[in-house]
């Protein structure tokens, strides 16, 4: 049922309560992605400006749509959204397989994220430039600078700090390349990532993550003692969630490592149930602080946490409990975040555009700095995980 523009599902708790009613949400969820790619499609023909530019740029936004794109192709069997995907890899790939604008000096682990999308696009065209592309973005790892335990830095430009985005961006990308590649040693290594960046970042008493931390302790906004950004931002918490549900698809069944990324995934999902919003099942900007002056709910880490929130429960990293969490997200997501257009597509709305630490203009993590970041509607950040949950809603 659709009411001023939005979308609300009928008598919500009969649907969650019983198994047939169960079912026409699977169905829904199905369709809810199928609608929003092709939404994606024809709001953004060209697929590099998913994240509303129209200069070509390997950018993990773009990743992030291609792999939304293949997921839905795989389900529906339409080929409009591999090509969709295909496409961006064709325009910014070269005959060597070399990346338009790409520096690898740079250090850039966002770039890391779209290379996930072309192992696909390689096992089913056998294309070398793939591979190539694959085989380069790897090796950026190869030197990537680090902290003094081995966790990433997030770019060269951000010496000396992990982000939790930067989890997302990479660690998948460097355990499936780990898998395709039978480089089992660097396992160890992805592990690792989860295991610094947790130890720094996680906080006890919220159950959540800082968005960063700086192990030098010498940017204006790291804490003098811990060296961690000063508040919880819902997106970076919800890369990281990903990250973690991602990156148990590669990692082996007897990795003695995968025990210590379900406990760290529990600890996850504890702070993600713990902070979300009961009235809309939704969660604020700032995760912990919901309500206070000009925070609001936000899209993209919502869809994130719904998407790792069923993921991991429908593989069995966390309690069945926390179905109940992710089935009220989703609601509250068609409830308050998607609109219907006047041209038959559907928007995701109350997008945070961008936020980050550090930079110039200075980025300070401030809570006042997160919640006057731009808001804006179908940011990639949010569909591309908003299409990934509804998938997930099928197979629930």
């Amino acid at each position: 049922m659709r009411k001023n523009g939005i979308w609300f599902p009928v008598f919500l708790f009969l649907i969650i309560a019983t198994a047939s009613q169960g079912q026409t949400m699977k169905k829904e969820g199905s369709e809810l992605a199928e609608k929003m790619a092709e939404s994606e499609m024809k709001q953004f023909p060209e697929p590099w400006t998913v994240d509303f530019n129209p200069k070509p740029v390997w950018n993990y936004t773009q990743g992030l749509i291609a792999q939304s794109m293949l997921m839905v192709w795989k389900e529906t069997k339409n080929e409009a959204f591999y090509n969709y995907a295909k496409t961006y890899a064709d325009k910014l790939i070269d005959a060597s397989g070399n990346i338009s604008g790409y520096k690898a000096e740079e250090y850039n682990i966002d770039c890391m994220n779209s290379g996930k999308f072309l192992f696909e696009l390689f096992d089913r065209t056998k294309d070398d430039r793939y591979r190539n592309t694959i085989i380069l973005l790897r090796n950026q790892l190869k030197t990537q600078p680090r902290t003094s335990e081995g966790g990433f830095w997030h770019k060269q430009r951000y010496p000396n700090q992990m982000w939790l985005d930067g989890l997302y961006m990479a660690a998948p990308f460097y355990a499936q390349y780990a898998q395709v590649f039978n480089e089992p040693d660097l396992f160890n290594d992805v592990v690792n990532q989860f295991k610094v960046v947790h130890k720094h970042s996680y906080d006890p008493k919220t159950g959540l993550n800082y968005h960063g931390w700086d192990e030098s302790k010498q940017q204006k906004w790291a804490n003098p003692e811990t060296g961690c950004s000063p508040n919880f931002w819902s997106r970076a918490e919800g890369w990281y969630a990903m990250a973690l549900v991602d990156v148990l698809d590669f990692l082996p069944q007897n990795h003695a490592g995968r025990p210590k990324l379900i406990e760290i995934l529990n600890q996850v999902a504890v702070g993600i149930r713990k902070s979300q919003d009961l009235k809309s099942g939704l969660w604020y900007q700032v995760t912990d602080q919901g309500g206070k002056d000009g925070n609001y709910l936000e899209a993209t880490g919502s869809s994130m946490f719904t998407y790792a929130l069923l993921k991991a429960v429908r593989k069995g990293y966390i309690s069945k409990e926390y179905k109940a969490v992710a089935l009220k997200a989703y609601s509250g997501i068609l409830n308050n975040l998607i609109k219907n257009n006047t041209d038959g597509t559907i928007s995701l709305t109350k997008c945070c555009s961008v936020a980050g630490l550090g930079g110039n203009p200075y980025r300070d993590g401030s809570y006042e700095y997160y919640v006057k970041e731009p808001v804006r509607d179908n940011d990639p950040k949010g569909v591309g995980p908003f299409i990934m949950a509804s998938l997930e809603m099928k197979m629930k």
